[in-house]
Parts: structure tokens; C-alpha cells; sequence
């Protein structure tokens, strides 16, 4: 299907031909070697660290996923056998039997 010519409506100025050579000052800088070479090493730059961020998020993920497997339960059992070592020696002392020395690392 070809596409239908629009009826109304703004229509914009013609595009200058790339053939006419530009005089004012801001082409002939943007066209300097020297900002083509800035533009290529801000391009390179914005790629490695585009790069670098997204493997930093990759190793926290995996840093953060393996403390919450490995870590977070061992620490909860940690505390669930510390709570059960203090309820035996309540009930050692509530029954009148001598404390024993607890070793607390």
C-alpha cells in the first residue's frame, strides 16, 4: 500500500542538500575531527560504563541472593536455639536445680 499524501496541516521547510557546503561557524566545529574524536570517546565511555554497571548489578544479585539462601537461615536457627538455651535454663531455675555455667560465644 503506498502511503496517501496528507491533506491540511503544517508542512515543513525543505532540507537543505548535504551537497551545499555550510559556512557558519557551529558546522564547521561540529564537522572538526577533534568533536568527532570527543564524540567517539564519550560513545566508548557511556558503553563501558553502561557495561560495568550492569555486571555490578549483576554480582549483587548473586551476592545478595546467596546471603538470603545461606545466611539468613542460619542466623535465624542461631537465634531459635539461643531462645531455647535461655527457656531450659528458666525452667532449670524455676524447678530449684543449680545454674550451670553457660558458655555464650
Amino acid at each position: 500500500m503506498a502511503a496517501q499524501p496528507k491533506r491540511g496541516g503544517v508542512s515543513l521547510p525543505e532540507r537543505r542538500s548535504a551537497a551545499k557546503p555550510e559556512s557558519n561557524i557551529l558546522a564547521r566545529i561540529t564537522s572538526s575531527p577533534l568533536v568527532y574524536r570527543g564524540k567517539q570517546a564519550a560513545c566508548d565511555a557511556a558503553f563501558v560504563s553502561k557495561k560495568l554497571l550492569r555486571s555490578t548489578g549483576k554480582a549483587a544479585w548473586i551476592a545478595g541472593t546467596t546471603f538470603l539462601i545461606l545466611a539468613v537461615p542460619l542466623i535465624i536457627e542461631m537465634d531459635r536455639e539461643q531462645q531455647l538455651n535461655e527457656l531450659e535454663l528458666q525452667q532449670a531455675s524455676l524447678l530449684g536445680a543449680p545454674p550451670t555455667a553457660s558458655v555464650s560465644k
